[in-house]
């Protein structure tokens, strides 16, 4: 099993559930985070006052899939969240050791 964590532009992320509920991803966990890379944020002008905004609002979505969906998942993020712009955000891939439903117990992959 894989956890995928992707960082992405917020207003995309209907976009995004969408496109993982099509390829029958259902499940996700979804965090309103702030961050910068490369954008090194933005200045804004506030009552004439210009102020540099550091941090830019993200979305981040934390995944749980079975080794042989893993590939399809980052494709469809990668395809419905890309803009063709800097700040589209990143995807992270990482082992998963156990997944344990807490209500039922089930274990590894029936836990998903």
């Amino acid at each position: 099993m894989k956890k995928i964590e992707a960082i992405i532009k917020p207003f995309k992320l209907d976009d995004v559930r969408e496109a993982l509920a099509d390829i029958s991803i259902t499940g996700m966990t979804v965090t309103e985070v702030k961050g910068f890379g490369r954008q090194k944020g933005h200045t804004e002008l506030y009552r004439g006052a210009e102020y540099m905004v550091d941090f830019l609002p993200k979305v981040k979505l934390e995944i749980v899939v079975p080794d042989e969906q893993t590939e399809r998942c980052i494709e469809a993020i990668i395809k419905t969240a890309q803009t063709g712009r800097i700040g589209d955000g990143k995807i992270f891939v990482f082992d998963v050791e156990k997944v344990i439903r807490i209500r039922t117990g089930e274990e590894d992959e029936d836990a998903i």
